[in-house]
């Protein structure tokens, strides 16, 4: 390959105004990538737009504001392109007044204080792809590595949005008996600030941070978003991390569907979370269905919010919390489980959910933390208490 020919390209056609869209573009062998990194690293003096270029070494990619050119432009280049899409994050919230603090309802309902005698999720480790965390918030003071933000290298992951503190005050807020607690209050959660104020992120920005996450030997992925396209890089990207042994964990997305699933939860290697609601059913907003491997609560549920305050929020972002949260207990008393072990164990161990139209079982149940922590699957309920 013609490296000094390609980074010129590159620089004469690199859009700084960011107008014209942004690409992955990926090499068909780490070679090829390796030295163009360091073509890359001695010419960005040379020409200036190349310091909008960002690599991912998991992906073997590099992404930057480009026209979509021809594919006969690339096919010279050896390389594949694709668009890097917009992905938004899964929740809404709730109008609700002054919330009291405690134990809130779904950490409660998934049997998870029922587990801390056996298991607090003690220093597993937790990556949390999302909009950053409230650092200053008390009931996340002992939960919060640094963490790292992608948007901004020079600052910490600070949440400007709320939605990434909600996140992690459902996995690991550790207030006390008189403040709130979440499903794994010793486990440590290192912020991922991938999204923008608005909860909105690139493809690329989420590649960058399972990259981070795999670098930083986390334990567990977060990912409390969804899109509606498939992307190729973010399949091989999630691929890469559950052969690296960590257990990737993503929400289905809030349109109702019997067999929906937003991606990245669609993709084989993440464990696919539906929502429940207070009354053991299916919720009304959550996707459902067979592309589903657990639920958990995401509805009316309570968790920490920027300026030390709460929040209710509706979501199967909520959902796929309080799943991470009881990963965690599992992986701290269990460490030595694989991300395929720990999701076979999950749908073992899960709670049965009914149609009610036909009142048979569903292919998925809801998330117990304790059953889970036990490993026993759980026993027939007789009444239905799901909604397909």
């Amino acid at each position: 390959m013609d490296y000094s020919s390609f980074l010129r390209y590159l620089n004469e056609h690199i859009d700084t105004s960011g107008k014209s869209g942004r690409r992955i573009i990926r090499f068909p062998h780490p070679t090829l990538f390796a030295e163009f990194v360091k073509q890359l690293r001695a010419r960005r003096r040379q020409y200036p737009a190349l310091r909008r270029v960002r690599t991912s070494s998991l992906l073997q990619a590099f992404f930057c504001p480009l026209p979509l050119p021809g594919g006969e432009a690339w096919r010279r280049f050896g390389l594949l392109v694709e668009e890097d899409a917009r992905v938004a994050v899964h929740s809404a919230a709730v109008p609700s007044k002054e919330l009291p603090t405690g134990t809130p309802w779904g950490v409660r309902h998934i049997g998870a204080p029922d587990a801390w005698s056996v298991s607090t999720g003690n220093q597993v480790r937790i990556g949390v792809i999302d909009t950053g965390a409230d650092f200053n918030h008390p009931d996340l003071r002992h939960s919060l590595a640094r963490g790292v933000n992608l948007l901004n290298q020079m600052s910490l992951p600070f949440d400007d949005n709320g939605h990434g503190t909600h996140i992690a005050g459902t996995i690991a807020a550790s207030g006390g008996s008189k403040s709130m607690m979440g499903v794994a209050p010793r486990s440590l959660i290192y912020p991922v600030k991938a999204f923008d104020h608005n909860g909105s992120a690139y493809v690329s920005d989420i590649i960058l941070g399972i990259d981070w996450c795999v670098q930083n030997r986390m334990n567990i992925i977060n990912m409390s978003f969804g899109m509606k396209s498939k992307s190729q890089s973010l399949q091989n990207t999630i691929r890469k991390a559950y052969n690296a042994g960590i257990v990737v964990v993503a929400s289905s997305g809030n349109d109702k569907k019997s067999r929906g699933a937003d991606y990245p939860a669609r993709y084989p290697h993440t464990i696919s979370v539906g929502a429940t609601g207070k009354d053991g059913r299916i919720a009304p907003f959550s996707n459902h269905g067979p592309r589903i491997d657990i639920y958990a609560p995401g509805e009316k549920v309570k968790s920490c919010w920027l300026g030390g305050g709460y929040r209710e929020m509706n979501g199967t972002s909520m959902a796929t919390s309080h799943v991470s949260g009881s990963i965690a207990l599992l992986l701290a008393h269990r460490p030595g489980l694989s991300p395929g072990e720990i999701k076979r164990r999950l749908r073992r161990t899960a709670r049965p959910l009914y149609s009610p139209s036909s009142k048979t079982k569903l292919g998925a149940g809801e998330v117990n933390a304790a059953r889970l922590l036990r490993g026993k699957p759980a026993a027939a309920s007789k009444k239905p208490s799901g909604r397909s």
